[in-house]
């Protein structure tokens, strides 16, 4: 799977889990009330020491769920994700330096940006898909729509405060790529199933 693949799988499915993993037990059972629930997306992580094993296994053992890496915030993390077979990189701010590591690997790089001058800055790097994080804290969709009136070529992905509830008043919006959050992987593996199998039909429309 190529970059552009990535990146259009991940905006067809508008959905973006985040996972804390902390033994490779969790992530069989987490990869598996996942795709029970209709979705094969996830990004894990860098905050714990079992990030790197989880996504060796989940791109070992799940070939069909498009694994990526999250929090990740130094050029280390990122050459770490990507030889562990991660497929994208998340960051909660915007690095230069694994901005470059990424474009050598042709990877997708999500960085977080919250102002005009870190979106400048992910642009100059050819970035033009942003994490923007933490959402709701800075304003949501409002935030949003005021920094697109000066970037209108620039895709959102809003990550922090997003739920079920308020889910469909992101995805409508056309800035949005997708949504990311850990609100999907919440309670017991069985209400993770139930979380990201209505995320998926409120995506499809059919909720």
């Amino acid at each position: 799977m190529n970059k552009l693949d990535v990146i259009q799988k991940i905006g067809q499915a508008k959905l973006l889990p985040v996972a804390v993993i902390k033994s490779l037990e969790d992530a069989k059972a987490l990869l598996d009330a996942i795709t029970a629930g209709g979705l094969d997306i996830i990004e894990i992580t860098f905050r714990t020491q079992c990030a790197p094993d989880a996504i060796k296994y989940a791109v070992k053992n799940y070939p069909e769920m498009l694994t990526g890496a999250g929090t990740v915030i130094n050029t280390e993390q990122a050459k770490n994700a990507i030889e562990c077979g991660a497929k994208f990189i998340v960051g909660p701010g915007f690095s230069a330096e694994v901005a470059k590591v990424c474009q050598e690997h042709s990877i997708p790089y999500f960085p977080g940006c919250v102002t005009p001058t870190e979106i400048m800055a992910a642009l100059s790097c050819g970035i033009d898909i942003i994490k923007f994080f933490p959402a709701q804290e800075f304003g949501g969709l409002k935030t949003i729509n005021s920094l697109s009136a000066a970037f209108k070529d620039v895709k959102f992905i809003p990550t922090g405060g997003i739920n079920n509830d308020n889910l469909i008043d992101y995805i409508n919006n056309p800035k949005i790529f997708a949504c990311g959050g850990s609100w999907l992987l919440k309670g017991t593996l069985k209400e993770i199933t139930q979380n990201v199998s209505k995320a998926v039909k409120i995506v499809k429309g059919e909720d």
